[in-house]
């Protein structure tokens, strides 16, 4: 197998998977980081992969996957700490859902951005949806988050949405309004917000926006190295409009 998830722990069946991998503005990988720090999750399982950057992330001197698992009563939280080689897309994609699979998962959140040419004239960022199935979506309007209705995915999270539809797993995609080839703390704000709508928790997003500057600098490695892979994908083709016959 290329990739495959290796838990550390026994990972109980039945959670809520939220994924946060390296995309536009990085709002996935913010917020993931995020919501793992405020609600205290600790490692449970990691992604193993030759296709993955011959790298180790180091953490209290220790090394680590780049592509981590987190997770804590019924909620698990993937998180990736590097950029996504092209190829390694697919596969990645397909672990994550066929280990959803395998635990069950009643849900997979996917957060991401959309990008917008007028970003920086936006002060809140609306937050979009997709989903895998139509009771999925029907979930997605009754928390009143505006669906959309048209348009082209690219990338993991697309990848992730299709491979759910395939085998009729609820899954969705949430997706903030974002700057394409900047970090953007405060999309990646706006979506933690409708997350913690959905998962009913109480998230203080304010210390991420009060933040935002540190953040975008810490951030600007790991995003020129997505923007390469980002190219590699033709990410730029969510800019066009779909033609419909």
């Amino acid at each position: 197998m290329q990739v495959s998830v290796v838990e550390k722990e026994a990972v109980p069946e039945e959670p809520i998977v939220v994924v946060g991998l390296p995309d536009v503005g990085l709002v996935g990988v913010i917020a993931t980081h995020y919501l793992i720090q405020k609600l205290g999750l600790r490692e449970v399982a990691y992604v193993r992969s030759d296709l993955l950057p011959p790298i180790a992330v180091l953490h209290g001197g220790l090394p680590h996957s780049p592509v981590r698992v987190f997770g804590d009563k019924g909620l698990v939280v993937i998180l990736s700490e590097t950029a996504v080689p092209a190829d390694a897309v697919a596969p990645l994609s397909r672990a994550i859902v066929d280990w959803c699979r395998a635990k069950r998962a009643k849900l997979i959140i996917s957060l991401s951005g959309i990008p917008v040419p007028n970003r920086q004239d936006i002060d809140h960022p609306g937050v979009f949806g997709a989903a895998s199935l139509p009771e999925t979506l029907e979930f997605l309007k009754q928390h009143d988050v505006k669906v959309l209705e048209s348009g082209i995915m690219v990338g993991p999270y697309a990848l992730i949405l299709r491979y759910c539809a395939e085998q009729g797993l609820p899954a969705l995609v949430l997706s903030a309004q974002c700057f394409f080839a900047y970090p953007d703390p405060e999309a990646a704000a706006a979506v933690l917000s409708v997350l913690a709508g959905f998962l009913g928790l109480e998230l203080d997003v304010e210390e991420l926006i009060q933040k935002g500057e540190e953040i975008r600098l810490r951030a600007r490695d790991i995003m020129r190295r997505t923007q390469r892979e980002l190219a590699r994908m033709r990410k730029t083709q969510e800019y066009d409009i779909p033609l419909y016959v």
